[in-house]
């Protein structure tokens, strides 16, 4: 049977969420790139609460002088991580669970993580 790519990121996501919960001590980071945008939230599963959310739609800056709009996405992933990661910290999390949501660790997924890791998360 043939799927859909979003129907086997669902089936990642779904396998991966089995196994990782978001706890008190260690909430879960959990990263959705839509075509246009990225969002990533720090979630407490336990409680079902949202602890922090970010996505590239909050950041003023222009990132207009890049030519490639590929590349302006993966940077623009790197700033979401560095002010998730920021805002957690506010909050006193510095410890998290990634979560991928199905995604392959590639491209901007990769970027929003090293940004929250530079920004002072860790996994």
């Amino acid at each position: 049977m043939k799927y859909s790519s979003q129907k086997t990121r669902l089936i990642r996501h779904r396998r991966v969420r089995a196994k990782i919960k978001g706890t008190e001590q260690r909430p879960r980071l959990a990263v959705f790139r839509s075509s246009q945008h990225i969002y990533a939230q720090i979630i407490n599963d336990i409680q079902g609460k949202t602890l922090v959310a970010a996505s590239d739609k909050e950041l003023t800056k222009n990132h207009s002088n890049e030519k490639d709009t590929s590349s302006k996405k993966i940077a623009l992933a790197k700033e979401v991580g560095k002010l998730i990661a920021s805002k957690a910290l506010k909050q006193n999390i510095s410890l998290v669970a990634l979560d991928r949501g199905g995604f392959s660790y590639h491209g901007r997924v990769k970027a929003l993580a090293e940004g929250a890791r530079e920004g002072g998360l860790k996994f």
